[in-house]
């Protein structure tokens, strides 16, 4: 471990050689595509699809009572007043929530056909008026998206609220305030949803293979749906074109392609275009916020109160249901800094709009960016430094347990800002901000701090009272006859390199080389249970329970060895390549000798040591998680003619303890922060009046390419984490985090001369133009 090993999936990835899910090809294939609302909100008075029935090539076309699906219901184990649960149907029946929701399925001969048919599908609808903005749902009168919620609020906490906390407020020197918006986005991976169902007969199981982070959630919720056994149904995953969250939680047409398989006895298949993907899919991301925080005259904070409303769209997310960012941005958001006093309420507010996932990162880009722009209004009006009230207000001292009575594991928050400081001043960017000023040019620096929970195990999540808790995994290390090794994991890689780092992990601990490790994910009858990936939590939680099975194959190697010297097993030991002698003498008996013996002269071994060589692990972490940490630094030129936003350097100092593989942990930075510019200055869907998507296509959806994204400068910390096997921390989500809160503190800076301040994102062209124009003091 801690060596930047080639990356063992690309030769295969990067040569064609990949399985995709639209690579899947079975005999007496069919294709899916899917009958989509054509308005935002109203009562389905009929559907009539025997039309469509008649269009060549059609096999056939199912509604909701077709094919008689139970529906998919995420809940949470709070009151009803503080969070309802609506059912979300895999097609809907009689009424429909968001331009683009599933009403039927057509099936035919291939995708082009399936097109046609839908062309002639007769829906009727008795429209209702759509809601289709936070501040809409929330007025009084509004409609009602689901009935049984009122004030179209489907959660509503209020989870901390320090006793005294208005006196602080009333007494302290400064209090600033901060109104924030960020946009709604799309996590966009290069490869759309997809599934392929078949009935494998010999199995008497349904194959369903499908692109998704989380299988075994897929297989349960499948089950369910289908009125199946989980013995009745595999799901398998084959290589992915990225995820970012959208496809960590259950989505209904992966179910529906399934129940249409079994209907018709025949394989199905059902590609996402990208016009679906953009409109349909899971989006995320959009919140307001009202905070302000009280400061005294050093610029320490002594309290902090937050609003926070998340326009979750039209349905819970399955297993996470729609509390998950506002539960998180309430439970977080004091972030890296000691806050002593804390107040904020959360609400999940549903408008007629495609539903969100957890898109990576999960609130704590916005949450984050609200505490940085705090403390950046906070060091203007108090004449300092933003980087020192930064520095005076960081945790230091861990363990630290927060006024939100979440417990901090060791980190490096004050080292990361000194030291992301430090790089910026010694490449210069201060002095050139000085003569870019002198020359009427427009450079600003920004800065945030962050830290970044993951590793979350059963005991975080159970926090958040969800009915469907996840947080363990499981993996199984098994050794083959020749010495060589498969590894299965409960995770599933997406694009973040499992193939490489859980490889690391297990030659590492074993001693063997990488080159007969094999890592085995993404199919359900492999592995008894997995959680998946999402939440930066694969190589702190299934790199664990990787290390810990392959420990305990170590273990009955020594066994093996011992008994075949006839010592005890403590005067053995593994070392690279087998197990020797403690006192260095009688030579080294390699794996491959081992093996035959557990195998193939079993009649060998001690009675009290069964055949084979096999061993499973479970790991969970049983704290509040590990907190990853880091600090970015941006330097942005503006161009006030065209309102243009460059980005001439960007830093990153981050710590996600020990870095099983630095150049995978740097690609993860790199990508995240990719994203967390795609956020703050580019990326927004945006509905209109009613409830039309304004993003159809890559047309209307700017995406940031190469050319927008600078050069990123990491530089690693490393504290070790004490709870995990590995001492690794996540480290997927970090780059996005941090991002947006920089990007904007340095355009802030860089806006100083006109004297306003920006506090929402995307910054746009037009944003930044009439900041010149001295025509907008806030755009919140």
């Amino acid at each position: 471990m801690g060596a930047s090993v080639a990356r063992r999936e690309d030769p295969r990835l990067l040569t064609g050689r990949g399985r995709f899910i639209d690579d899947i090809q079975l005999p007496r294939m069919l294709h899916a595509q899917f009958v989509r609302a054509t308005v935002a909100h109203a009562t389905v008075t009929g559907i009539d699809l025997s039309a469509v029935r008649e269009v060549p090539g059609v096999a056939a076309a199912f509604t909701a009572e077709d094919l008689e699906l139970g529906d998919i219901t995420a809940r949470l184990g709070r009151p009803a007043s503080e969070f309802v649960a609506t059912a979300m149907p895999v097609l809907a029946r009689d009424r429909v929530r968001f331009v683009g929701e599933p009403l039927a399925v057509v099936v035919a001969r291939d995708a082009y056909a399936a097109e046609d048919g839908l062309e002639a599908a007769k829906v009727r609808y008795e429209v209702r008026p759509p809601v289709v903005s936070a501040e809409r749902a929330l007025a009084p009168g509004a409609p009602l998206v689901h009935d049984e919620a009122p004030r179209n609020t489907l959660l509503n906490v209020s989870m901390f609220a320090t006793e005294g906390i208005d006196a602080v407020f009333d007494s302290a020197p400064h209090v600033v305030r901060v109104r924030a918006r960020t946009g709604r986005q799309n996590a966009l991976p290069l490869e759309t949803r997809g599934a392929v169902a078949s009935w494998d007969a010999r199995e008497d199981q349904l194959l369903l293979h499908t692109c998704t982070q989380v299988p075994h959630q897929v297989r349960t919720v499948a089950a369910r749906c289908l009125r199946l056994d989980e013995r009745a149904v595999r799901v398998v995953v084959p290589d992915m074109g990225g995820g970012f969250g959208l496809k960590c939680v259950v989505g209904r047409e992966e179910i529906a392609v399934a129940a249409a398989a079994l209907r018709l006895g025949r394989p199905v298949k059902w590609i996402e275009d990208r016009k679906d993907a953009l409109t349909a899919s899971f989006l995320a991301r959009e919140q307001q916020y009202d905070a302000r925080a009280a400061f005294d005259a050093d610029g320490r904070i002594l309290a902090l109160e937050a609003d926070i409303v998340c326009d979750m769209g039209a349905y819970s997310c399955y297993p996470f249901t729609a509390g998950i960012e506002p539960l998180m941005a309430s439970a977080e958001m004091p972030g890296v800094y000691e806050v002593p006093a804390y107040r904020v309420r959360g609400r999940a507010v549903t408008t007629n709009k495609a539903p969100t996932a957890p898109y990576r990162g999960v609130s704590r880009p916005q949450y984050v960016m609200v505490m940085e722009r705090l403390f950046e209004r906070a060091a203007r009006e108090l004449g300092m430094d933003p980087v020192e009230i930064r520095r005076r207000n960081v945790i230091t001292d861990f363990p630290y347990t927060g006024v939100n009575r979440i417990t901090y594991d060791p980190g490096s928050y004050r080292e990361s800002l000194d030291l992301c400081e430090r790089v910026v001043k010694e490449e210069g960017w201060y002095t050139a901000r000085e003569e870019a000023a002198a020359e009427g040019r427009h450079l600003g620096i920004g800065y945030a701090c962050f830290s970044e929970r993951t590793g979350y195990g059963s005991a975080a999540f159970a926090q958040r009272k969800m009915e469907v808790v996840p947080g363990f995994d499981i993996s199984e290390v098994r050794m083959d006859t020749s010495g060589a090794v498969v590894v299965t994991t409960g995770t599933m890689s997406h694009g973040q390199s499992h193939e490489t780092t859980m490889a690391q992990i297990v030659a590492d601990e074993l001693g063997l080389d990488i080159a007969k490790v094999r890592i085995h994910q993404g199919d359900t009858d492999r592995i008894t249970y997995g959680w998946g990936t999402f939440a930066s939590r694969s190589i702190a939680v299934g790199g664990s329970a990787v290390r810990l099975a392959a420990a305990k194959l170590g273990e009955k190697l020594c066994r093996i060895a011992a008994a075949r010297w006839d010592l005890s097993p403590e005067a053995v030991e593994l070392v690279s390549g087998g197990i020797r002698r403690r006192d260095g003498s009688g030579g080294l008996l390699g794996f491959e000798e081992l093996a035959d013996l557990a195998y193939l002269r079993a009649h060998l071994l001690p009675k009290d040591l069964e055949p084979g060589l096999s061993a499973t692990a479970t790991f969970d972490v049983f704290n509040d998680g590990t907190f990853s940490n880091a600090t970015h630094g941006v330097v942005v030129e503006l161009h006030p003619g065209t309102g243009q936003v460059e980005i001439l350097a960007y830093v990153c100092v981050e710590d996600c303890g020990v870095a099983i593989n630095p150049q995978v942990v740097e690609g993860q930075c790199r990508g995240g922060i990719a994203q967390g510019i795609a956020g703050a200055l580019y990326e927004q869907v945006t509905y209109d009046e009613q409830g039309e998507p304004s993003a159809t296509s890559f047309m209307d959806y700017k995406v940031p390419t190469a050319r927008e994204i600078p050069d990123v400068l990491i530089r690693h910390l490393e504290t070790p984490c004490a709870f995990t096997e590995t001492g690794a921390k996540g480290a997927g989500e970090g780059g996005t985090i941090g991002a947006p809160a920089a990007v904007l503190n340095a355009v802030n800076d860089a806006l100083r001369p006109t004297g306003t301040e920006l506090d929402t994102t995307p910054i746009t062209p037009e944003t930044v133009q009439r900041a010149f124009g001295r025509t907008v003091e806030h755009t919140s």
